[in-house]
């Protein structure tokens, strides 16, 4: 399997972040949903930090996730897909980017002008990035919240369109995120009849 992205498929680093950022962004979604109806316990507290760690991993995690495709470039769209939709999932694909940027932030940002600490895995503390102040801290909230919405709208969007071109136009526009033990830089054949 190829490292680097091809003009045909994802090479095997984007694959490993994508995947990774996926299931840390399930994780995110299900522990954050869930913790705020925890009754007040050190269990509570411990899932706020963890989610808080998790976040902070996640922005880690897209840094290196965007600095590796400005470096590695990106795969062609698939022949013959409309200018139209190359287009809607260019604009897509750099919204997701912008909102798992500005979902750990905004968290970040709420953290600081509350007033509470942040750790990374209990291993070392973090600075605040704002002052305290009851307005940051609510309109931060709101964007964290509503951020969160937003990207699973644009996250099931994404998965829908790439099911859709899997299922029902037979292309390789899934298949290119998924390991491949064919030749490097080799286009996926269809059988002839």
């Amino acid at each position: 399997m190829q490292i680097r992205n091809s003009i045909h498929r994802w090479g095997a680093v984007s694959m490993l972040l994508h995947w990774a950022i996926v299931l840390l962004l399930g994780w995110l979604a299900w522990l954050g949903l869930t913790m705020v109806d925890m009754p007040p316990t050190p269990a509570k507290i411990n899932a706020y930090a963890l989610h808080k760690s998790l976040g902070l991993t996640l922005l880690g995690l897209v840094s290196l996730r965007l600095l590796w495709r400005l470096f590695a470039g990106a795969p062609k769209p698939v022949p013959g897909t409309p200018g139209w939709q190359e287009r809607i999932a260019s604009i897509t694909h750099w919204m997701l980017y912008v909102l798992m940027f500005a979902i750990p932030i905004s968290g970040w940002v709420f953290n600081s002008a509350s007033g509470y600490p942040l750790q990374w895995f209990k291993q070392f503390n973090l600075p605040a990035i704002a002052g305290r102040s009851e307005d940051l801290s609510a309109t931060a909230i709101q964007v964290h919240e509503y951020g969160f919405w937003l990207l699973l709208l644009l996250v099931l969007a994404h998965a829908g369109a790439a099911f859709y071109h899997h299922l029902f136009q037979g292309d390789d526009t899934l298949r290119r995120m998924l390991p491949s033990w064919r030749r490097a830089d080799t286009p996926a054949t269809t059988p002839e009849n």
